[in-house]
């Protein structure tokens, strides 16, 4: 039956009901010809509507659509109406009716069939009935597009304006369902193109792209998308998806850049294309030439071949003796290949209409066109817009209207946008030059597609991709690609910008890309898992690898300290069971630390590592991806030079860079490049990058000879070679094949576990019952009870042989020699052939401290896995009986700790407390202290006490509350987070300036001893006393020598008093009663020295000079009495000052030694916050401090 055939198999009454209703809908009048409306034209179309619904929708066998297809109802009648809408004034409320009516209809009838009806629910009528709907639906397009009467899609858009009029809390659903109408009409109208399947039946032209887009630009269409996309944030959110399908059936295939290019340009590309297919043309025929028949060679050549397994094989045409190559070729070329069925599941039938991979040429006037749209929905309409779908997008609601089909269109949009954006942020700095100006830039910023390079998208797209990708849904994936891909490029645009604003955004782009290692894995997974997905998404795969691995090497050359996020699994703490003896569980406070401890232990699975981009570049180098580019370049002779281009880098990297050209050595590999550059239908030698390829190929020839031909110390190794060059390279043998030999592995020796110990408080009574306990905690009771058989054995072994010893010793009695007692012989711990047992003797801690607490000693070095363990012959066969009695108690009567496990009685084994939380927020970086500080290294800082348990009276404390900002970012900033640690460090410092000597001090300290403390007050006062004199001596020998000075008494008298309180209050004494007795020495010593001066007046001047001489040899003298009197009042000082000297705080040894300048009291010297810079040395003299006062004096 031929497709515009009537249908015999629709039921004839169903046709007469159909055609009925079209004749009453309305028909040309008689007299001028005009289209007349009939009576009941609402209520027909409503019974029409009606009949679509439910006899083939529901019953899905499309009659009725075939029925009106066949009547012209479109045509002759919906149009007609449309018609006669009036484009200005307003009509009728009949009219409006009606004309909605005439839009319910359309939209149901240009819908293409294949989203009516799901491919399970496809009856033999829908096919039979599709190919004529099909070139039906053509037939409505055109229609629609150039109606004679009157502007068809102007019209539909005159019909929804009162309906956009009204804001969107006023609309009514009346309203929203005709602006729904309105654009489903015009998105079938972008969407239907002539099946390439089907005949056509006029002009192909008249329904094209470029002739839709020209009959939008000419009835107002593109101003209606752009009113609705610039108001797709608040008042038409509800169309955002109809928009969606709208734009891309609009530009789906259009490229990008060449809308935005100029004229030259554009002529100078079409005849570059013009010219490589010239060349592939030329290439084609020269290799076809070189055999081709001529006028003497036309008479038939039968040739027959010898094998080696002495058969024949023949070849016929003269072309085939040209030469053994061009035989061989021949022979390859006739042999029949039964190619093996494809078992796997079949890929579904490419759609023409949602097929993203294809290319659509437009004209040059449509061009101009779009490229105007273009650039006004950048300006005005992008960002709202596509905020609102990806806000839908991520709600994922059960709407019906959101499928994964708009998920596609949504990121195919995102990189074709960001395509144009980029060729027209290209074209204007080109067209500006080198007159860059601020406004310029400002015109030209990235603003304008900000909506898409937000976080949010990113964690949409990583998340769409993921999930797309387990699910095999390989057109979606292929979007998300494309978008990935164009981020990147726009990224790497706006880097190479020379405004500094986008400069930074794009370097914190960057860093929010590359920083998860997630992205790095899932870029490796889609190179790593194409299987047949077609030529489009082999396409898109090697170009977002190629463009992420480029930009990343460049990036983390830039950034060498690159942080990089992995996530690993974190281990889940295990619950605490209910308690035994109360069979309680734990209450809620304890509940909620423990979700928290889990909350941090989730969290801290998350670790940063340094970034090393040779690991990285090294996943891409195996075996399946290089299939996955060589399945690439099979296309080669449609491959574009930037295409071939992006081959030739992959196989460079991995050949050259990474040394793994043994990858490539396969006999199909190996012939694929010699087909590529010597042919037949090879390359053609004009094309860019041939001299690249050329150079590749050879080189990579040239390591294969040498690989073959290495010399290896045993035998067979060009065998081993010429075998391997059939299959593909497994990992574990690449090394192998590389180098002639296998990798050597050193096993690194086994270490043995952390050893436990009993904490303090547990006595030796309980250690054996802790260690039982631990055991059964962990669910080891088989090794318990291991154990116990194992000590019973060797009781009742020790037994047997104190038996025997006492048997042989009361035979022995009467000899009167002195008779030795033998030793009794050690017992092995006998594990059996078990190596599950020996390997626990080994790596079981618990275990272990178990066979220790029994009294079992281990032979051998730590690191034996095969160490015996034994039991002493000092332990007799007593004790090893009540051992076992202690085990089996213990086994099934473990002891209880105050509701504490067994678990927390241990520790590791030389290891002290530590605060459980203090490694948590440990950021690497350096305490703060100083290596120089003797005495901060000498005392380790003060343990923080541990948080007592709350008893149970004790109210629950009450959880701190924590003002959060609303608007405030969840992840910190880099400053913020080195702010924080820089004030944690430097609160760290300050608490361990304090007392550090309380590690030190144990409860032993606070025994009373009277005598002893009498004995040492005794001896303390006399070293007081001592010092006390020594000082006063030293002091009246200082005013001695000063008595030549020109200072006054009271000046004197001033000074001694200042220095006798520094030594007061160094030696904890009286200051009144030291400053008395030292002014009442002084005044003696002052008397004595005015009668000598007078006595001393009446001499000559000679003898003055002298005088003067033997004081000067005096003063010198009595320095060096000087300094042996300051080491000597230092040690005694020393001596005398045991607490200074037993601090290790540097900060409270100055304070004690540094004097008063500003007059408080010691109160307020101790409230003082300790400083924690090494104060400069002091000078001491006489036991005090000489202050810069001093030496002014």
């Amino acid at each position: 039956m031929e497709v515009w055939e009537k249908s015999e198999t629709i039921d004839p009454e169903i046709r007469a009901w159909v055609y009925s209703l079209v004749t009453a809908l309305g028909g040309r009048s008689t007299y001028d010809d005009s289209y007349a409306i009939g009576d009941d034209a609402h209520a027909v179309l409503k019974d029409l509507l009606r009949w679509l619904r439910l006899h083939d929708l529901r019953r899905k066998r499309f009659d009725v659509r075939r029925c009106l297809a066949e009547a012209n109802l479109v045509k002759g009648d919906l149009l007609e109406i449309l018609a006669q809408f009036p484009q200005n004034g307003t009509a009728s409320k009949l009219k409006s009716k009606t004309a909605v009516a005439c839009l319910q209809v359309l939209a149901c009838l240009t819908t293409p069939v294949e989203e009516d009806i799901k491919d399970d629910d496809k009856t033999r009528n829908f096919h039979r009935h599709v190919p004529y709907l099909q070139l039906a639906q053509v037939g409505y397009k055109r229609a629609l597009l150039h109606f004679e009467n009157a502007d068809i899609l102007r019209a539909i858009v005159r019909v929804v304006l009162p309906g956009m009029a009204q804001p969107r809390a006023e609309r009514s659903p009346n309203e929203k369902a005709i602006i729904g109408l309105s654009l489903t009409i015009l998105k079938n109208v972008a969407m239907i193109t002539q099946p390439q399947h089907l005949p056509s039946q006029g002009d192909e032209n008249e329904i094209t792209r470029s002739t839709t887009i020209e009959i939008f630009q000419k009835q107002d269409i593109f101003n209606f998308l752009l009113t609705l996309g610039s108001g797709a944030g608040d008042e038409f959110q509800d169309e955002v998806l109809q928009q969606l399908e709208i734009l891309f059936h609009l530009l789906k295939g259009v490229s990008p850049k060449r809308l935005f290019m100029e004229k030259q340009q554009v002529a100078k590309n079409n005849t570059k294309e013009f010219k490589d297919l010239l060349s592939k043309e030329k290439s084609m025929l020269d290799s076809y030439k070189k055999h081709a028949p001529t006028r003497h060679n036309r008479f038939g050549t039968m040739v027959w071949v010898k094998r080696d397994d002495t058969n024949f094989s023949t070849v016929t045409g003269q072309h085939s003796i040209t030469n053994d190559q061009q035989t061989l070729y021949q022979m390859d070329k006739s042999k029949k290949w039964d190619k093996p069925k494809f078992r796997g599941k079949n890929t579904p039938d490419v759609n023409e209409q949602l097929d993203i991979g294809g290319r659509c040429d437009i004209t040059e006037s449509a061009e101009t066109i779009l490229k105007s749209f273009v650039e006004d929905f950048l300006d005005s309409s992008f960002n709202p817009l596509f905020l609102a779908l990806r806000k839908l997008i991520e709600r994922d609601t059960q709407d019906e209207r959101h499928t994964d089909e708009h998920t596609k269109q949504y990121f195919y949009l995102i990189s074709w946008f960001l395509s144009a954006a980029t060729a027209r942020h290209e074209a204007v700095a080109k067209a500006n030059g080198r007159n860059v100006t601020e406004a310029n830039l400002q015109d030209n910023s990235y603003a304008y597609i900000a909506a898409v390079l937000d976080q949010e998208t990113f964690v949409l797209l990583n998340r769409s991709m993921q999930h797309f990708l387990d699910d095999k849904k390989w057109q979606v994936v292929q979007s998300t690609m494309l978008a990935f891909t164009q981020i990147l490029l726009t990224v790497q645009s706006m880097a190479e910008s020379k405004d500094e604003e986008d400069q930074e955004i794009a370097e914190n782009i960057q860093n929010r890309i590359f920083y998860e290692e997630s992205t790095h894995e899932r870029i490796l997974q889609l190179l790593r898992g194409y299987n047949r997905q077609g030529f489009a998404y082999l396409d898109a795969v090697t170009e977002c690898t190629h463009v992420f691995v480029r930009m990343l090497e460049r990036y983390s050359k830039v950034n060498v300290d690159l942080q990089i996020r992995s996530k690993r699994r974190a281990r889940r703490k295990q619950k605490q069971k209910p308690d035994a003896a109360t069979g309680e569980t734990a209450d809620a406070n304890e509940a909620d630390e423990e979700a928290e401890e889990e909350e941090r232990e989730i969290h801290l699975a998350a670790s940063e590592r340094k970034f090393d981009f040779a690991r990285f570049s090294a996943k891409f180098m195996n075996q399946k991806c290089v299939d996955t580019f060589l399945s690439f370049l099979h296309f080669y002779a449609d491959l574009s030079p930037e295409q071939l281009k992006r081959c030739h880098r992959y196989f460079y990297r991995l050949a050259f860079k990474n040394e793994l050209a043994v990858l490539l050595f396969r006999v199909d590999i190996l012939l694929l490049f010699q087909r590529l550059i010597k042919g037949p239908e090879g390359l053609s030698p004009a094309i860019e990058g041939f001299k690249d390829w050329e150079e590749l190929v050879r080189q990579i020839f040239r390591r294969c000879i040498k690989w073959v031909s290495k010399d290896t110390e045993g035998e067979g190794w060009k065998e081993v070679c010429m075998i391997e060059m059939l299959f593909s390279k497994i990992g574990g043998t690449v090394f192998y094949l590389q180098n002639g030999f296998d990798r050597v592995v050193e096993k690194a020796a086994p270490r043995p576990p952390a050893e436990l110990d009993f904490k303090a408080t547990i006595t030796e009574d309980q250690k054996l019952g802790v260690a039982v306990g631990v055991m059964l905690e962990h669910n080891k009771a088989d090794s318990v009870s291991w154990v116990r058989e194992e000590v019973m054995h060797a009781a009742e072994e020790r037994e047997a042989w104190e038996q025997i010893e006492t048997t042989s010793n009361g035979q022995n009695g009467g000899n009167e020699i002195e008779h030795v007692k033998p030793t009794a012989p050690s017992i092995f711990l006998q594990p059996g052939d078990s190596k599950e047992r020996r390997l626990a003797l080994f790596k079981d801690k618990h275990l272990r401290l178990l066979l220790a607490t029994l009294g079992y000693e281990r032979l051998g070095v730590a690191e034996d896995t095969e160490a015996s363990w034994l039991m002493p012959s000092e332990v007799p066969s007593a004790k090893l009986y009540d051992l076992v009695s202690q085990i089996q108690k213990a086994e099934f009567d473990p002891p209880t700790f105050d509701g504490k496990s067994a678990t927390d009685m241990t520790k590791t084994k030389g290891s002290f407390v530590r605060n459980e939380t203090a490694g948590l927020f440990d950021d690497g970086y350096d305490s703060g202290v100083h290596e120089s500080d003797a005495e901060a290294q000498m005392f380790p800082p003060n343990l923080r006490e541990k948080r007592k348990e709350r008893g149970e009276d004790e109210e629950e404390p009450k959880k701190k509350r924590r003002l959060q900002r609303r608007n405030a970012e969840d992840d910190p900033t880099e400053s913020e987070v080195e702010r924080r640690a820089e004030s944690r460090r430097e609160k760290e410092r300050e608490r361990n300036a304090k007392i550090k000597s309380a590690l030190f001090i144990t409860a032993s300290d606070d025994e009373s001893d009277a005598e002893g403390d009498a004995e040492f007050f005794r001896l303390e006062e006399e070293r007081r006393q001592k010092m006390r004199g020594v000082i006063r001596n030293q002091l009246l020998k200082e005013m001695d020598e000063a008595k030549t000075g020109g200072k006054g008494k009271k000046a004197k008298k001033s000074e001694v008093r200042a220095k006798a309180r520094e030594v007061a209050r160094a030696l904890g004494e009286d200051e009144n009663a030291l400053i008395e007795g030292v002014v009442s020495d002084m005044d003696d010593v002052v008397i004595g020295a005015s009668e000598k001066r007078a006595d001393g007046g009446r001499k000559s001047n000679g003898e003055d000079t002298s005088e003067m001489d033997e004081d000067e040899e005096d003063a010198e003298g009595s320095s060096e009495e000087n300094e042996d009197m300051r080491s000597a009042s230092r040690s005694a000082r020393e001596q005398s000052m045991p607490l200074a000297e037993a601090s290790g705080n540097a900060s409270t040894a100055t304070k004690n030694d540094a004097p008063d300048k500003a007059g408080g009291d010691g109160e307020d010297d101790e409230e003082e916050a300790p400083v924690s810079k090494r104060p400069p040395a002091r000078r001491l003299r006489a036991g005090f401090v000489l202050d810069d006062s001093d030496e002014d004096e």
